[in-house]
């Protein structure tokens, strides 16, 4: 077991995004058509009119108090405290990059992502403590991360290895494995794309990665006081969120309609028009993950106004790695392990990680589309 921990570790760079421990540790008018949510007509100022590009919505600028509500008891300790954040406003992806849209990225440019490029074990291994042993060249091969069931009941759910495995081969063409692919799924979010990922297809798209700010801000949509973006009544999940229910990692009863991600606008949009804010698949900000970063903010004594993170990563349970935040948690979320699908829950994951559970959407701001 140390072996295959060592080994998703050396493979993926991965150490903390794939395993949530669970420490009990203005205004638009929600849109009641596709149509309105699409073709969406702003006033970004009073001289100004901008009609929102194909596929996103204007969220407009804002403030709200960022991290967790106070009676949110499931929160974990780096989603604290409370601290006010005020945004402009920004155009944001209704929904989740697609495989269709992530797929007419790679045939424009000949994009390769990092789950499909040959592994360069000198760079790797800067991110593993000195000493890490090589592995052998038959396991050093491209790959990603898949998740697996367990058989039986977890008395330790800290140790992530027991649900996840490194496959060689899997890729977001090859999602569920080596001989899979996406046809019929253009639809679906695209995964097993790392940060650097992203940050290229923003690069292609003329967009970039929300920040964490604008993300949650978006996120709560106009229900800034809640756990959830619905509110706080946990009975109403299912109906709106793609998420883990049953025994994690064991069983999934599969009562929100499907056992690993879901197509895009299967569940209710926000009260800004947004699809998929919570749950289905984790979504990548621009943010590097900084476990003092809100206690700082808080220190201030004074409303952060578009803060753009931590000037460094800072992690010491994994002091060789520069993480990012990811936001929204998955389809793997239950309320008995890690309930992710919190608006304030947040988690670092390697700039170089992929998996089965994580993608991205993006954002632009009117200056950005002039």
């Amino acid at each position: 077991m140390k072996h295959n921990i060592l080994l998703i570790a050396s493979c993926v760079g991965l150490l903390t995004f794939t395993g949530c421990k669970n420490e009990t540790s203005k205004t638009i008018e929600k849109t009641t058509t596709e149509t309105k949510t699409e073709i969406n007509t702003v006033n970004q100022d009073k001289n100004t009119k901008m009609k929102a590009p194909d596929g996103m919505i204007w969220i407009p600028a804002g403030s709200f108090q960022q991290g967790a509500v106070p009676q949110d008891k499931t929160a974990m300790a780096h989603e604290k405290p409370q601290h006010p954040v005020s945004v402009n406003g920004f155009f944001m992806d209704i929904t989740e990059v697609t495989n269709a849209q992530f797929k007419k990225f790679t045939e424009e440019t000949g994009y390769i992502t990092i789950a499909e490029r040959p592994i360069n074990w000198e760079e790797m291994k800067k991110q593993l403590p000195e000493g890490t042993p090589k592995p052998h060249d038959s396991i050093l091969q491209p790959g990603s991360l898949l998740f697996k069931k367990t058989k039986s009941s977890l008395p330790n759910l800290y140790d992530f290895s027991q649900w996840w495995e490194w496959s060689i081969g899997v890729n977001w063409r090859h999602p569920s494995g080596p001989n899979t692919n996406i046809e019929g799924k253009d639809n679906y979010p695209v995964v097993h794309v790392s940060y650097q990922d992203a940050q290229a297809y923003c690069e292609w798209a003329g967009r970039r990665l929300p920040t964490e700010a604008e993300w949650e801000y978006a996120s709560r949509g106009t229900s800034k006081n809640t756990i959830y973006s619905w509110g706080d009544d946990i009975t109403e999940l299912s109906k709106n969120v793609n998420s883990w229910e049953g025994e994690f990692p064991v069983n999934n009863t599969v009562e929100d309609g499907f056992e690993r991600s879901a197509p895009v606008k299967t569940y209710p949009q926000n009260s800004f028009g947004l699809y998929e804010m919570a749950g289905n698949v984790w979504e990548i900000t621009s943010d590097l993950y900084n476990l003092k970063y809100y206690e700082e903010l808080a220190a201030s004594g004074k409303p952060t106004i578009n803060p753009t993170g931590a000037k460094v990563a800072y992690n010491p349970n994994n002091p060789y790695l520069e993480e990012i935040i990811i936001k929204g948690g998955s389809f793997l979320c239950s309320d008995s392990y890690c309930a992710s699908y919190r608006v304030s829950s947040r988690m670092g994951s390697s700039k170089d990680s992929s998996s089965e559970h994580v993608g991205f959407r993006t954002v632009a701001t009117p200056d950005m589309l002039k």
